[in-house]
C-alpha cells in the first residue's frame, strides 16, 4: 500500500469519527429547539468563510477554469447535500444519533448500485462481483431490521418516571418515521458521492469544490429558512449548546469531513469512501448512550451486525477485483517486456559484420 493509499484509509477513519461527532452535535442543537434549516445555514456559512481563504491560498496559480456547466454541477451537488442534511437531521430528531449512524451503513449498498448504473463499477458473474451484490442486499436487509424492529433495550439511562403506553406507541411510530427519513438521507448521500466523483474527473480541485458546495448549501438553506422560520428565537445561538454545535459542525463536520471525503473520492472512488460507513457504529453507540442518553435496542444490535456483514462482503469483493486487475496489469507488463527485444530487432534489422 502506497503513501496515498494509507492516507486515504486514515482520512476516511477520521472522517467517520467526525461524522459521528456531527450527528451528536446536531442532535444536541436540535433538542435545544434550534430548527434544522437554521443549523444547516449557520454551519455551512461558517465552513464557507473558512474555505474561501484556503482556496485562494492553495489554488493561486494555475487555477482551473470555471464554466457555467461546472457551476451548475456544483449547485446540483449542493442541492443533493442540502436534502441529505434535511432528511438526516430530521431522522435523528425523530429517532437517535445511534440509529442515524447505523442507517448510514446503507450508503455502501446504494452507492454500489448507482455506480453500476452509471458504469463506474462493473458487474459480472465472478465470485467477487456476486459477493458485492449479495453484500448490498444483506446491508439493505439489515437497515430494515434496524428501522422496523426495536426489540428490548440493551443499554439505557434510568428514566425518572414510567411512560404511558400511548407515548411509547408514539415513540415507536417516530422511530420508524425517523428510520425512513434516514434511509432517504442515505440515497441522497450516495447520489452525492457519485456526482462528486463525476465532477472531480472534470475539475480536480478538491478545496474549490468543497467551498462551492458549502457556499451553495448556505444559500439554499438561507432561502428555505427565511420562508419557514419566522420567529426570532429560531435564529438565536443561545443556549451555548447551539453555538458549540454550530462551531463543531462548521469546522469538523464540513471543512474537515467533507474535505477528507472529497479528497478520498478523487483518489479511490465513491465506492471506497462509502465502504467506511460501518466504522462509526461503536463510536456512535458509546457516545450516544453516554452523552445524549440514547437507548440502545436489541434491534439496533442485530440490524447493525447484519449491515456490517454485508459491508465486509462488498469490501471483500472490491478488494478481490482490485487484486485481479493488478495481476492482469503485471502479466500485461511482463508480456510487453518480453516482446520488446524481438520487436526492436525487427525494426533495426540484422546487424552487419564490421568491415576493416
Amino acid at each position: 500500500m502506497g503513501m496515498k493509499g494509507a492516507a486515504a484509509y486514515a482520512g476516511m477513519v477520521m472522517a467517520e469519527f467526525a461524522q459521528v461527532g456531527l450527528m451528536i452535535a446536531s442532535k444536541a442543537a436540535i433538542s435545544s429547539g434550534m430548527p434544522n434549516l437554521v443549523f444547516i445555514l449557520y454551519s455551512n456559512t461558517l465552513a464557507s468563510l473558512i474555505l474561501l481563504p484556503s482556496c485562494l491560498l492553495f489554488h493561486r496559480s494555475p487555477r482551473p477554469q470555471l464554466t457555467f456547466s461546472l457551476l451548475s454541477g456544483f449547485f446540483l451537488l449542493a442541492l443533493l447535500g442540502f436534502f441529505a442534511q434535511i432528511f438526516g437531521y430530521a431522522g435523528i430528531q425523530y429517532s437517535s444519533a445511534t440509529l442515524g449512524t447505523a442507517m448510514l451503513n446503507l450508503v455502501p449498498g446504494f452507492t454500489f448500485i448507482l455506480a453500476i448504473i452509471f458504469r463506474m463499477e462493473r458487474l459480472d458473474w465472478r465470485g467477487s462481483s456476486i459477493a458485492k451484490s449479495m453484500g448490498t442486499v444483506v446491508s439493505i436487509a439489515g437497515a430494515f431490521i434496524v428501522t422496523f424492529y426495536k426489540g428490548s433495550p440493551i443499554l439505557m439511562t434510568p428514566s425518572p418516571s414510567n411512560f404511558p403506553d400511548q407515548l411509547f406507541l408514539s415513540q415507536q411510530s417516530n422511530w420508524v418515521f425517523g428510520g425512513l427519513l434516514l434511509a432517504a438521507d442515505c440515497v441522497m448521500s450516495s447520489a452525492w458521492l457519485i456526482l462528486q466523483a463525476s465532477i472531480l474527473k472534470k475539475y480536480p480541485a478538491e478545496l474549490i469544490i468543497n467551498f462551492y458546495y458549502c457556499f451553495f448549501v448556505a444559500i439554499q438553506s438561507a432561502a428555505a429558512s427565511l420562508i419557514m422560520e419566522r420567529g426570532p428565537g429560531a435564529w438565536s445561538l443561545k443556549p451555548s449548546t447551539r453555538f458549540i454545535a454550530v462551531m463543531y459542525s462548521g469546522v469538523f463536520g464540513y471543512v474537515f469531513q467533507v474535505g477528507a471525503i472529497t479528497w478520498c473520492v478523487h483518489q479511490k472512488g465513491p465506492v471506497f469512501v462509502a465502504m467506511f460507513k460501518p466504522v462509526g457504529i461503536v463510536v456512535a453507540v458509546a457516545m450516544g448512550v453516554i452523552f445524549l442518553g440514547d437507548t440502545f435496542y436489541m434491534g439496533s444490535l442485530i440490524g447493525a451486525t447484519v449491515i456490517v456483514i454485508g459491508f465486509y462482503s462488498v469490501m471483500w469483493g472490491k478488494a478481490k477485483e482490485e487484486k485481479i486487475d493488478e495481476d492482469i496489469g503485471v502479466r500485461s507488463l511482463e508480456s510487453t517486456s518480453q516482446k520488446a527485444p524481438l520487436l526492436q530487432n525487427y525494426i533495426e534489422g540484422p546487424s552487419l559484420p564490421k568491415q576493416n
